[in-house]
């Protein structure tokens, strides 16, 4: 499955290589709690460039960034929220395309600055 989602993300990282992707991945995520249970904050690219780019763990990632409006939540909500942010990423063929071309190895979910949620 990970070699599955390895193939997918490429894709959705080219969809960040030009602005009018940034922006489709913001207006995406900024749709994707409704009822403004979490806000998007917005996104974060992290490369490690101390591991090797044939290394098999993950070297380049993307950490979407939302915040609650209230106090954090229980940790099955928090689980729901991940889901929910990843299943609206997954489901955008374009982006995961993008994603993937631009080298991506993994999407997270951060709603603090003290954990993040890897879509997997």
């Amino acid at each position: 499955m990970r070699a599955k989602l390895y193939a997918l993300l490429p894709a959705a990282i080219l969809a960040l290589a030009t602005p009018a992707h940034a922006e489709n991945l913001d207006v995406l995520m900024s749709q994707v709690f409704p009822n403004h249970e979490a806000t998007y904050i917005g996104y974060e690219s992290v490369e490690r460039e101390d591991i090797p780019e044939l290394a098999a763990v993950d070297r380049k990632y993307l950490i979407v960034d939302f915040r609650f409006t209230e106090p954090q939540p229980a940790v099955e909500y928090l689980q729901a929220g991940v889901h929910k942010v990843c299943m609206t990423l997954l489901k955008n063929e374009g982006l995961v395309r993008s994603l993937s071309d631009s080298g991506y190895d993994m999407v997270s979910v951060a709603f603090d600055r003290q954990s993040q949620f890897d879509c997997l």
